[in-house]
């Protein structure tokens, strides 16, 4: 078979403003028709392609090609029908191949084979006059323009589709991304949120806590300032009291006040006000000392264990003071347990990096003290509230509300912290944290000093509440000092410097010039002189390296606490 010539052309036909790339097919297989044809739109300046079997028609109609046709009786005859219905079922979205059809038999061709079923189907009765040939060959290349103007939109169209699809899908994943996106950097603000709410939560609780210290020191301070004058008062009164009544009476009095300075021992525990001597210890060592003394104050209706780390770190604490805060915890646990239970103590090394994501500890090693109990718990706004002094669940007359308050207190001044973990039904549990130390635990040193059978000397005595002079200057006189006595710094600074005294004792909290300061005065003119320092409240870190080590006398004191002290600073034993 020979090659079938192109269906379209490099050079467009022009028809004014419309343009025709494509030739307009001429299917005439009988006599001169299509050489006619040709000829006669050719010379309308269109361009023709003769199609002897009508293939490259079929094929036109299948890609889009063509301009359209003109088919004769003859060629429509030569026509499969079937694949020409088939070529213009298949034809592009966009076309609607356009005919022209020379018949001379009405519309049918000589075998009376109908006519093709197509909208753009134009027929031509021969003979026919050339111009209305030529105008039907325009018709067609003008139908055929407009078909591929809308082709070209639909394409267009499509593409828009295709990428508002693809955009609809990226989006889609961009959405789902920046939904991602944001659920993940919400929640991280959540958790920051609550973060920070705990952290203003433990912030206002420290500041809370923080402000009750400051106003109990200050109470503690005025309140031991009455006790002292009080106990010396009411033991230098036993001293010289013969009628066994009024002997009775002055003790009645004196176990009283005794109360009254054991609570405010408490309040200044919590306030971070008392003077504590911490030194390393083995945690181990102290809660196994004390298990069988907790066997016997709790009972046999309560199971005592322990749950030691083994090695466990040593810890810097005051040892005295730390056995009487297992002490308070653990009748705190038998208060808890009336029916009987369980209490455990447990220790646990702690290191720097749990202990700063505590948050109420710094970035190092502590141990921990841990007391756990089974009894009734406390609902979370009772456990807010547990470290408050004066606050207790307990009934009226079994508590003072301290005992909690002292130990939050003795952790905070030990350089640790205190936390409470509780559950209504089924216990509570005390975490007791204390600064980890590196140093070697020093065994005690027992006394070897020679006694001296005699108490003799001149002592300064500085306070400024004139009861409390009045009473120790009584007390000092009794134990047989000499002894001068002054109100204030500047005065006791002139007292000095005009006479010779064996030792200083002076109170630390007074207005013009603070002990500390005056001490400081008399150990650059004397600096063999001892200095004793009577307190019941005092920053003890406003003490300088040079006055660390100095004895403290505490108020409220008793006459044997006085002499024992004076006793020590001179190097001397009384009688």
């Amino acid at each position: 078979m020979p090659e079938r010539p192109p269906c379209s052309r490099k050079r467009p036909i022009s028809d004014g403003e419309m343009t025709f790339p494509d030739p307009i097919l001429i299917v005439a297989p009988a006599g001169r028709d299509a050489q006619v044809v040709s000829q006669l739109v050719g010379s309308a300046g269109m361009a023709t392609l003769v199609d002897e079997d009508g293939s490259i028609l079929l094929d036109a109609i299948r890609s889009g090609e063509g301009a359209g046709a003109f088919l004769t009786d003859e060629g429509y005859a030569h026509l499969n029908l079937s694949e020409l219905r088939d070529a213009l079922k298949h034809q592009p979205l966009w076309s609607d191949f356009p005919f022209v059809l020379l018949t001379s038999t009405g519309g049918r061709n000589s075998d009376g084979a109908p006519e093709t079923s197509s909208p753009h189907m134009t027929i031509l009765e021969r003979p026919c006059h050339p111009t209305s040939l030529v105008a039907a060959a325009r018709t067609l290349m003008r139908t055929r323009a407009r078909q591929r103007m809308a082709g070209r939109q639909l394409n267009e169209l499509e593409a828009t589709r295709v990428q508002l699809r693809n955009l609809a899908d990226t989006l889609e994943v961009q959405v789902s991304e920046r939904t991602r996106d944001l659920a993940t950097a919400n929640a991280r603000l959540t958790a920051e949120i609550s973060e920070r709410e705990r952290a203003e939560a433990r912030l206002l609780q420290a500041q809370k806590m923080e402000a009750i210290g400051q106003l109990t020191g200050g109470v503690a301070h005025d309140f031991n300032n009455l006790l002292t004058s009080v106990i010396g008062a009411l033991e230098l009164l036993l001293r010289k009291a013969a009628d066994p009544m009024t002997r009775q009476l002055v003790e009645i009095a004196l176990s009283s006040a005794e109360k009254g300075a054991n609570l405010t021992a408490q309040l200044l525990a919590f306030s971070r006000r008392q003077r504590l001597d911490p030194t390393a210890i083995d945690p181990n060592e102290i809660v196994q000392g004390m298990v069988e003394m907790l066997k016997r104050i709790l009972g046999q209706h309560i199971e005592v264990e322990t749950r030691l780390v083994d090695p466990v770190w040593h810890a810097l604490a005051d040892p005295t003071q730390l056995e009487v805060m297992i002490l308070n915890l653990a009748i705190n646990a038998r208060d808890a347990m009336p029916h009987g239970g369980r209490l455990e103590i447990e220790t646990r090394n702690i290191g720097a990096r749990e202990a700063n994501s505590l948050g109420d500890l710094s970035d190092q090693d502590y141990v921990a003290l841990i007391v756990d109990d089974t009894g009734s718990g406390m609902p979370p706004d009772i456990v807010a509230r547990a470290f408050e002094p004066f606050f207790t669940t307990k009934e009226t007359g079994k508590g003072t509300g301290l005992g909690l308050a002292q130990l939050y207190g003795f952790a905070k001044q030990s350089g640790g912290a205190a936390r409470i973990e509780s559950e209504v039904g089924i216990g509570s549990k005390v975490w007791l944290y204390l600064p980890r130390t590196l140093r070697d635990i020093v065994p005690p040193i027992s006394d070897t000093r020679v006694p001296d059978q005699g108490r003799r000397g001149r002592i300064l005595i500085v306070d400024d509440d004139e009861n409390v002079r009045i009473i120790l200057e009584t007390m000092l006189e009794t134990l047989g000092y000499d002894v001068v006595a002054a109100g204030h710094g500047p005065a006791a600074l002139e007292v000095f410097e005009a006479g010779q005294f064996s030792l200083v004792l002076t109170d630390i909290a007074m207005p013009l010039m603070s002990g500390v300061e005056l001490a400081r005065k008399i150990r650059a003119r004397s600096p063999d002189t001892p200095i004793l320092f009577a307190t019941g409240y005092a920053d003890f870190q406003a003490f300088g390296p040079e006055l660390s080590d100095q004895i403290i006398v505490r108020k409220p004191y008793h006459i044997a606490d006085v002499a024992e002290q004076i006793d020590a600073a001179l190097g001397t034993t009384g009688s």
